[in-house]
């Protein structure tokens, strides 16, 4: 079994790594506010960003589906790590060598599957670069690069290597590095032979295929030999580090430059990326065997954030092949907020050939925006059919209308619709137009807006459309009510801010909570040592009131509520923190009033005059209380 990670490495770990530095890795963030980053989620679909990291804190969570949690949360979730895997990758990238206990621990046995396989690719993507380098036997590849305009430089940027023509030299390497036989072929590696395991790839140019964090998660094979009976392109199988759906070629590389610059370049090989990127088009990325699909877009979609300037080029060969490709990009067009384009070379040329011919200039404006991708689609439709008849313009007019209808802006819908109009050679323009504002009112009502939520969800969508609440897993909060509202903003601030409600907070019962999520964030803060904890231990802090959460839910609105931005558009002070914490108190003891008042009125003139007397002793007490702090305020407390 393997060792546990000792608890002082956990932590190093944890305070090593800056949350936003990993997050960012995944996904674009910005500016929210109150020291807080925002981006699209990367755990479920959304349209405006929901997802907030708040790095003082070391904590993320997603207003929309509820995830949260710290910098290994996140890694474990994003990547389907384990805990001790997520620990271990993290530890990597900072340098930190982790003790583990309970025996021991024998790294080349013991770490999870996943971590395994990374690794294999990783020393395997070495392995094949060296051979590039130094393989008198890869003069081949070396001549193919250098046809193509590549050098040795270029093919160590972009970590090019090759495998040799022989059965099993990698199988042999990893064997030595200390990879089974079983991990070999679970990597994908290797297949099964006669005799053993021999390598997948032989022969053949090799392009790593990095995850967006980085890790190598498989490769692309060309053939270099007319003797490989093998087709021209062999990618890595499906494994459980690679999905071919899942992975965009040089996203690694340009992932940066398209959330600086809010464009994505779209083109069809490995070599295109190459050559945009020496061109300085730096934000080229190329899908891996298969065509561009709705999990490709999530992937941009997140790095653009919806951008409502943003932009996609896709740049296809202008033969058939490359326009089937091109209209297959259109069907997914409405799930980008970007605008998308196409651009097709002269004399079709791909942008790895137009580098070769005409020079890196020519590359850079081969993917200046040209032609909207939807006019390409309407041009391939409308060619199709012969304008010179009325029926072969209805025709025509049938199947492109709903195309236009499909765009999302009304005002270039109206545009593109005129457009069309001409098209198609109809004079009419106002009866294309209207035709087209037709469908796109059919669509949306199809399409629909669902059942209307019940008084609850319209509440909460009023108090916070932004950031819906996550925690009551039993009855549900109506957020619009004050009463948990403050309370609400009470538990923020003993989270986020301890040291302004401290040490009054503490003296707080959890029945002064009338929330039970929130009464159970109390306790938690309670059992892991009270705001005081906050004030002597910022950095641990959350880590131990998450830890002492009594289940998931709970756990999840601490996160919750430690990232939620305080509802103060001024610096949060004293006196804000005050008037929370006298509010909560007065509301709990005019509950309290009011409970005995009922018994009172219970008791009546013929109780016990001696329990009689305490009831409105405690009753006398209470609102000399409540006066002191209604007029003396937080000072009272």
């Amino acid at each position: 079994m393997a060792g546990r990670i000792n608890d002082e490495d956990v932590k190093a770990v944890r305070d090593a790594v800056p949350i936003d530095a990993v997050v960012s890795e995944y996904l674009q963030l910005r500016n929210a506010g109150g020291g807080n980053l925002k981006g699209l989620c990367p755990f479920h679909d959304e349209k405006s960003p929901s997802f907030q990291v708040s790095p003082s804190k070391g904590f993320f969570h997603c207003f929309g589906c509820q995830e949260g949690g710290d910098t290994i949360t996140f890694v474990m979730k994003i990547d389907h790590l384990s805990f001790s895997e997520a620990v271990e990758r993290l530890a990597g990238q900072a340098g930190i060598t982790l003790r583990y206990e309970e025996g021991g621990y024998n790294p080349s046995h013991q770490r999870g599957e996943r971590i395994r396989l990374v690794e294999a690719h990783k020393i395997a993507a070495e392995w094949y670069a060296e051979q590039l380098a130094t393989s008198p036997e890869a003069d081949t590849g070396r001549v193919f690069l250098a046809e193509r305009g590549f050098d040795q430089a270029a093919a160590v940027h972009f970590g090019v290597g090759y495998s040799p023509q022989g059965w099993d030299h990698l199988t042999r390497f990893l064997r030595g590095k200390g990879f089974t036989d079983k991990e070999i072929l679970l990597s994908g590696l290797a297949q099964e032979g006669r005799r053993g395991p021999i390598d997948r790839f032989r022969g053949r140019l090799m392009w790593p295929i990095r995850d967006i964090g980085g890790e190598v998660v498989g490769f692309g094979a060309r053939k270099l030999y007319e003797a490989d009976n093998g087709p021209k392109y062999l990618n890595t199988p499906d494994t459980a580090i690679y999905k071919k759906s899942h992975v965009l070629y040089g996203i690694d590389l340009a992932k940066k430059d398209i959330a600086k610059s809010s464009r994505a370049v779209v083109v069809e090989g490995y070599t295109d990326v190459m050559a945009c990127h020496l061109a300085g088009v730096t934000t080229a990325i190329a899908t891996c065997g298969t065509a561009f699909g709705g999990d490709h877009i999530k992937i941009l979609r997140r790095l653009l954030m919806d951008n409502g300037s943003a932009r996609v080029i896709f740049t296809f060969d202008g033969d058939a092949a490359g326009q089937k490709a091109a209209l297959r990009a259109f069907e997914d067009d409405q799930k980008f907020a970007a605008e998308t384009y196409i651009a097709i070379a002269p004399d079709g040329m791909d942008p790895c050939d137009l580098r070769l011919a005409k020079g890196d200039e020519a590359v850079a404006d081969l993917v200046e925006p040209r032609t909207p991708l939807f006019e390409f689609a309407l041009r391939q439709i409308v060619a199709r059919y012969d304008l010179d008849t009325p029926a072969g313009r209805a025709a025509a007019l049938d199947e492109a209308a709903p195309v236009v209808a499909r765009i999302k802006n009304s005002g270039a819908q109206h545009e593109v619709a005129v457009q069309l109009a001409g098209m198609l050679g109809i004079l009419d323009t106002q009866f294309v137009v209207k035709r087209v504002a037709q469908l796109a009112r059919w669509a949306r009502d199809r399409g629909g807006k669902g059942p209307a939520p019940d008084r609850h969800q319209q509440a909460s969508q009023q108090y916070a459309p932004a950031q819906p609440s996550a925690a009551p897993r039993g009855p549900a909060l109506n957020l619009r009510n004050p009463v948990f509202a403050t309370e609400r903003e009470l538990l923020k601030l003993a989270l986020q801010r301890p040291e302004l409600v401290s040490p009054a907070f503490d003296a707080y019962g959890a029945d002064e909570f009338t929330a039970p999520p929130y009464a159970a964030v109390r306790m938690a803060i309670q059992d892991a040592g009270g705001a005081e904890l906050g004030v002597a231990d910022p950095q641990d802090y959350l880590v131990k009131v998450r830890e002492a959460a009594p289940d998931d839910a709970v756990r999840a609105m601490v996160t919750e509520l430690a990232v939620e931005a305080i509802m103060l558009r001024r610096a949060v002070d004293e006196p804000y923190a005050g008037a929370q914490l006298v509010t909560v108190r007065r509301r709990a003891v005019e509950r309290r009033i009011r409970d005995i008042t009922g018994q009172l009125t219970r008791l009546g003139t013929q109780g016990d005059p001696a329990q009689l007397a305490a009831v409105q002793n405690e009753l006398w007490v209470l609102q000399q209380y409540d006066q002191t702090l209604r007029e003396h305020g937080a000072a009272a407390l």
